[in-house]
């Protein structure tokens, strides 16, 4: 079927509705930009900050690493099939897939990338279908039916995007796809991060121009495609209003069976994701530059009267919050307070489970390192295994069990009234903190364990107790700070959650009125060249905020006195044991392999980066290793049979099988046609080898086995065309 639609409107419509979209929204920017660099400038002068922290951070963890790659097979939707990839996770978490794994090491072009911001990561074929089942109205598959993508294995890993392309991929054991799942997620999770904070302009003048965008349109509350860079939540937002727009027109028109048309609308709207995508980078980055070229004049303005524009700031503040406050106050008690508490509780009870969580899983390390070292021979062994330690927090599969605490996070009955519309964003940002508290933990041993070695020789007793001590002091500077982290967490999600609440339901209180009937009066207190600094909107959501911080905040403080979320009160302040710790984070990153194993082995999973120089990238999770055996010697991930070996409905292609160890090392070409993909799967998994085996059988016209054949004897058999190797296992 064509996917061309023959309607002009409809190839037009996104376009259209970008500049659209993008033209309001540069409108706000513009304004936004001006005060983020107010308040930038601001902050710089006058400074701030909460209390310091106690463990160092790493400035950039993932240096010269690698996250994980291997083999997969993956659905190619150009030509229906399965083809066996080399994929690679970089430390950016972007996923890049080469043909082969001599590929990547020759630092050729990948054959795809993907970004996983927007994603969710699957792991059957049902949840796709119930996601899939919702992209047409009216088209849902019946009960039973096979989706449009037939899994070549029992063990699928799918990527699916709301608007772009989804991906198909798929592996041969359930330990395969549990470490794969555990991958991709991270690559979600970190994808859907958020911007920089080190960006101290754009970041906050494109979330507040967001977030006024949205509530002009009547969204308020959290948004679960607020995730990736700027151009990809600007497609994100055009896609809101132009994909139901594009379905309810395309829709009907599509022909074929329900799977078909399933599919073909899933192209259409790749298609028209793309074309967004790449229009709203382009309008993005003009109106970046455009706001960068006032930069200069502003900032010269703002450091030669900042003390007058703070002076008329607080002078509109004041007059705001007269008006304001009393009714906002009256919302506050009335429709707010009486659920604070449960919000606290919902956000507490699971992501204290998971900080808990991440320092189990490190003073359990940090006990086997110390078993390890005192049964293995010093220094040489503590080399190796602080190496895998150093990466701890950036191992998905370790930290599983602290994610997993935190997804139990839940906001039923909650969620419908204060327009939550998922917990996922709480839920990742609270996984994104705890992997920098482990990180930070680890980071901070590294460097306590690291200065008490230094010139010293130690015996195996000597070195346990070093490591035990210089365990217990980051424990306790993990318990002070995963405090402080915890709190400022849960104060930031109860306001992502009441403000929008309050600012949804102001009309009702009639608290819009500094924004629609005063505005005018407001805003002549303003003078003139400071009105691009000062907006009313912003002085408003201000006030409303200040409305309901002391109420978060006691509500925090109160959680703080209860002994099982393990939190410290506010007037305790941990003293500091370590008044030149923070000088040690200065110093590079303690190399493990080179300084204490003599630098000469291969770390385990060091892999040629693409693009880098002959210094070889270590990677962070660690290669499957099968039952009985030791590691495969070309894959981190479990070697999989040759592409065509996957069966494919109505395909005949030649294949070239080499015999290996002991069989014949003579070539056979072999016309295949595979017809049964289940009984072609029961008769792979039905048995299991230690060494190389190659089994032929005969098929018949039809597909179905007719006889075995002995590998050696196919010489006597020169008239057999419709062979299929069976299987070559390990």
């Amino acid at each position: 079927m064509s996917l061309t639609v023959s309607s002009n409107c409809h190839l037009s419509l996104p376009t259209a509705r970008t500049r659209q979209v993008m033209g309001e929204f540069g409108h706000v920017y513009e304004q936004q930009y001006a005060v983020a660099l107010f308040n930038s400038v601001r902050f710089e002068i006058e400074g701030g900050g909460g209390p310091q922290s106690q463990l160092l951070h790493r400035k950039n963890p993932l240096e010269d690493r690698s996250i994980f790659s291997g083999g997969l097979f993956q659905y190619l939707e150009e030509n229906k099939r399965w083809r066996n990839r080399f994929v690679f996770v970089a430390d950016t978490y972007n996923i890049s897939f080469y043909e082969n794994k001599v590929a990547h090491e020759r630092s050729l072009h990948p054959k795809g990338t993907i970004n996983c911001a927007g994603y969710k990561a699957l792991t059957s074929m049902e949840e796709y279908l119930e996601l899939i089942n919702t992209s047409l109205p009216g088209i849902k598959a019946k009960v039973g039916s096979g989706p449009f993508v037939k899994c070549a294995t029992q063990f699928p890993l799918i990527l699916w995007h709301p608007y772009a392309r989804h991906h198909y991929f798929c592996v041969l054991t359930e330990k395969e796809q549990k470490k794969w799942h555990a991958v991709l997620q991270d690559c979600v999770r970190h994808s859907n991060n958020g911007l920089s904070e080190e960006c101290r302009v754009q970041t906050p003048a494109f979330t507040d121009a967001m977030r006024l965008h949205r509530q002009a349109q009547g969204h308020y509350g959290t948004w679960d495609m607020m995730c990736g860079g700027p151009p990809q939540i600007l497609a994100n937002l055009v896609m809101e209003t132009l994909h139901p727009e594009l379905r309810n027109l395309i829709g009907p028109r599509l022909k074929g069976k329900i799977q078909q048309r399933q599919r073909n609308w899933m192209l259409i709207s790749e298609a028209v994701y793309k074309q967004v995508l790449s229009q709203t980078q382009a309008q993005y980055e003009a109106l970046v530059q455009t706001c960068e070229v006032e930069i200069s004049r502003l900032d010269a303005v703002l450091r030669t009267d900042m003390d007058q524009i703070i002076t008329s700031k607080e002078h509109v503040s004041g007059k705001i919050r007269a008006l304001v406050l009393p009714r906002a106050e009256q919302l506050l008690r009335g429709s707010v307070q009486p659920f604070l508490s449960s919000i606290l509780e919902a956000l507490m009870e699971p992501t204290s489970r998971g900080f808990s969580e991440v320092r189990d899983v490190f003073f359990r390390e940090l006990v086997e390192v110390s078993k390890n070292t005192l049964n293995g021979g010093g220094k040489d062994k503590l080399g190796e295994h602080m190496e895998k330690i150093s990466m701890l927090a950036f191992h998905p599969v370790k930290m599983q069990s602290c994610y997993e605490k935190v997804e139990q996070l839940n906001l039923e009955g909650l969620q419908q009234r204060f327009d939550v519309s998922s917990p996922s964003v709480f839920i990742q940002r609270a996984q994104i903190l705890m992997r920098e508290q482990m990180d930070n933990a680890v980071y901070t041993f590294e460097h306590l364990l690291h200065q008490s070695l230094e010139g010293k020789v130690q015996g195996g007793e000597d070195l346990c107790k070093t490591i035990h001590c210089c365990q217990d002091r980051v424990l306790k500077k993990y318990d002070y700070d995963s405090s402080t982290v915890r709190k400022k967490f849960f104060r930031e999600a109860v306001l992502q959650i009441i403000i929008p609440y309050m600012l949804k339901h102001a009309f009702v209180y009639n608290l819009s009125s500094p924004t629609s009937q005063d505005l005018p009066r407001f805003q002549e207190l303003i003078f003139e060249d400071f009105s691009q600094f000062i907006l009313v909107e912003n002085v408003f959501e201000e006030v409303v905020l200040q409305s309901v911080t002391k109420d978060i905040m006691m509500a925090v403080k109160e959680a703080a006195v209860q002994k099982k979320h393990n939190l410290y009160r506010d007037s305790m302040i941990l003293t500091n044991s370590d008044p030149n710790l923070h000088l040690l984070g200065e110093n590079p990153s303690v190399d493990w392999a080179t300084q204490y194993r003599g630098g000469n082995e291969e770390p385990e999973g060091a892999l040629g980066g693409g693009g880098q120089s002959s210094r070889r990238r270590r990677q962070v999770v660690s290669m499957i290793q099968l039952d009985e055996m030791g590691p495969l010697p070309y894959e981190s991930c479990l070697e999989v049979p040759g592409v065509d070996f996957i069966p494919e409905e109505g395909e005949m292609e030649e294949v070239e099988v080499k015999a290996q160890e002991g069989l014949s090392a003579r070539a056979l070409r072999i016309c295949t046609e595979m017809h049964d993909i289940d009984s072609y799967n029961s008769m792979v998994h039905g048995q299991s080898h230690t060494h190389w085996s190659l089994h032929v059988l005969l098929f018949s016209s039809r597909g179905h086995c007719r006889q075995a054949v002995d590998a050696n004897s196919l010489a006597c058999h020169p008239t057999v065309m419709d062979i299929v190797v069976y299987n070559i296992s390990l």
